[in-house]
């Protein structure tokens, strides 16, 4: 079964020079997603933040986080037998 997670990016923390023009125009950026062992004091499972390359890494420069998320609470509806049986098919 598929989990639906939710949450927000700030995208004002993003450093332009991170964003990376693709041949069809559009801008990505790269990255990174961390899963939690435990929820965190909102509830958050989660966070994003943007991908460092290999020497940021190595010069262990701070990261950029720029968001979070948890699981949504929203659970699948399922549809009365009534009206599944008011189908007019």
């Amino acid at each position: 079964m598929s989990t639906l997670y939710i949450g927000s990016i700030c995208v004002s923390d993003i450093p332009k020079d991170k964003l990376t023009q693709a041949k069809n125009g559009k801008l990505y950026l790269n990255i990174d997603i961390w899963l939690n062992d435990q929820k965190d004091q909102y509830e958050n499972i989660g966070s994003l933040s943007v991908r460092q390359s290999k020497e940021e890494r190595e010069a262990k420069t701070k990261k950029v986080y720029i968001g979070n998320f948890k699981e949504s609470e929203l659970k699948p509806q399922i549809a009365e037998q009534s009206a599944i049986d008011d189908l007019p098919f």
